[in-house]
């Protein structure tokens, strides 16, 4: 059984270099390793390490296409998808596979325990000791198939086998810039009847920076993949995001009355 791992990132270096140092230290190491660079990383890169570059039309970065050509070049009868900013655990690429190989198609979704800030000015602790998991992700001790919870995939540690990857035709690629291009994904999957796999193990430690979804530029491009997700699916996606949006004045939401829109003259409030 041969795996590749993607890595889609756009200039954020140093959280490629510790990630990409972490999968030189895998027990299982992948055969491929492609890392689709969206903004010119200086980070030289080593085989099985190959850069594939990917323009960028427009500001909003396409994370969708990135991981569908990522997986497209590739030649691997497994995939692993990683986010630059998710360090992994040395024992992530072969805890995807072996999942996988045990379970009837499904889409792998790996543990994130999350880096605290200032985690790398402490060299005295490890990073569990740094870190803490997502409150509301299931962690469980074995892997466990999940045939009721499509809307929870995220995309910033999963799995598939190719032919699960295939089946699904990947990501949509009209979700352009952050958010619910992932959840789309679970929900096709659960439409083809692929559950998700809560995989025992395959952890990955995100490293820490300012929350994406609070930068002003981003808020258009959330906005509009949210109103994408809802014409598919008749629902909202990532509620969490807009109702946080909504409360601090970036964007006007209503999801009884349907209506989702930017605050075109928003900033975000001083740090006091």
């Amino acid at each position: 059984m041969t795996v590749a791992v993607v890595v889609t990132t756009a200039g954020r270096d140093r959280h490629l270099a510790r990630t990409l140092d972490g999968l030189a230290a895998q027990r299982d190491p992948a055969d491929e390793i492609v890392v689709v660079d969206m903004a010119d990383s200086p980070i030289p890169m080593v085989p099985p390490v190959r850069r594939l570059p990917l323009a960028v039309p427009g500001s909003a970065l396409p994370l969708a296409a990135a991981r569908n050509a990522g997986a497209a070049a590739t030649s691997t009868d497994h995939l692993v998808f990683l986010d630059v900013d998710c360090i992994p655990h040395p024992d992530l690429v072969g805890d995807h596979v072996r999942a996988l190989h045990a379970a009837p198609p499904a889409i792998g979704c790996g543990r994130v325990r999350y880096l605290v800030e200032g985690w790398d000015r402490q060299v005295d602790a490890g990073l569990d000791a740094r870190s803490a998991p997502h409150p509301a992700r299931p962690c469980p001790d074995q892997s466990t198939l999940d045939h009721d919870h499509p809307e929870l995939l995220w995309s910033l540690n999963m799995s598939a086998s190719r032919a699960t990857w295939d089946r699904l035709g990947g990501f949509d690629t009209g979700f352009r810039g952050y958010g619910a291009e992932d959840t789309d994904l679970g929900l096709r999957a659960d439409r083809l009847g692929i559950p998700l796999l809560w995989v025992a193990g395959a952890l990955a430690y995100h490293q820490w920076h300012p929350p994406s979804r609070l930068d002003p530029s981003r808020t258009g491009e959330i906005v509009a993949n949210a109103r994408r997700f809802r014409d598919r699916w008749q629902q909202w996606p990532m509620r969490g995001w807009l109702d946080e949006l909504a409360t601090i004045g970036a964007v006007r939401f209503d999801p009884v009355a349907d209506v989702l829109e930017e605050v075109p003259s928003w900033t975000p409030s001083p740090v006091s």
